[in-house]
């Protein structure tokens, strides 16, 4: 496991799922967390499983002020901020094109974009630029590459991701600052259990008819788990992967074999 020793982290999205097994994983490798989120209850749950010192910081990444805040209380903690993961993930809208609510297509990308850039523009700002130095990690999806039917807009949010990813890595790097981007595709989990079950009533299906197809498109015949897909992350935001830059990976079991 890579060694986070007293490595100031912000992930968002902390309260569950992946935000969770990132947060648990990082705290194992020696980080000081700092948990954001939109919910303090799941933030506080995740706070107590943490083996190390960590701050809840209610927020909402779409809002400016909170983002603000959420740096601000960082660096007035801890000092600095090294390493920032952007994970709050939004689902988007489950509908075809011609069905999308362009309120519901917005609030998409104020959460999967615009937050992103909040949040690293104000890491950047308030602590990395100065110091030069720092690792910011996108999580991106494998919806990302191609495009799912009926999820426009959390596909397209997501491609857009990896592209702010390229830039601010070309635009950080001669400050010592690297900007990744992982791109999971299948995680078992809740949110895939949802989808699934959700998508067999639709379809008036047994679940097991919906899941046998997802697990069965990558070589491996199976989904990755959060913690596999957290330690991938643990990697590129650490040290030894300092040569590394704006770059996608994919972590998909072989679904999408890029290169």
């Amino acid at each position: 496991m890579a060694d986070l020793s007293n490595k100031v982290t912000i992930i968002t999205g902390a309260g569950a799922g992946l935000g969770r097994a990132m947060a648990l994983m990082f705290s194992e490798a020696g980080a000081l967390l700092v948990l954001a989120g939109r919910t303090k209850a799941t933030l506080d749950e995740t706070a107590a499983m943490l083996k190390g010192e960590s701050l809840v910081v209610p927020t909402d990444v779409t809002v400016e002020d909170q983002v603000k805040g959420l740096v601000a209380a960082t660096v007035a903690r801890f000092g600095r901020v090294d390493i920032l993961i952007n994970n709050a993930p939004d689902p988007g809208e489950f509908a075809y094109i011609w069905e999308k609510s362009l309120a519901r297509w917005n609030q998409t990308f104020a959460v999967n974009v615009t937050g992103p850039m909040l949040c690293t523009r104000e890491a950047v700002a308030q602590s990395m630029m100065e110091r030069r130095s720092g690792a910011i990690v996108n999580i991106s999806s494998g919806s990302g590459w191609d495009g799912v039917p009926r999820r426009s807009d959390y596909s397209t949010s997501k491609a857009a991701l990896r592209t702010l990813t390229k830039v601010t890595a070309r635009e950080l790097g001669p400050y010592g600052i690297r900007v990744n981007c992982v791109v999971p595709g299948m995680i078992e989990g809740e949110a895939l259990q949802r989808y699934i079950h959700r998508t067999a009533k639709e379809q008036g299906v047994a679940p097991e008819v919906i899941a046998e197809p997802l697990r069965s498109g990558s070589p491996m015949k199976r989904g990755a788990t959060e913690e596999e897909v957290a330690r991938v992350v643990l990697f590129i935001a650490g040290d030894d992967a300092g040569i590394i830059t704006g770059h996608s990976v994919a972590v998909d079991l072989g679904r999408t074999l890029v290169g």
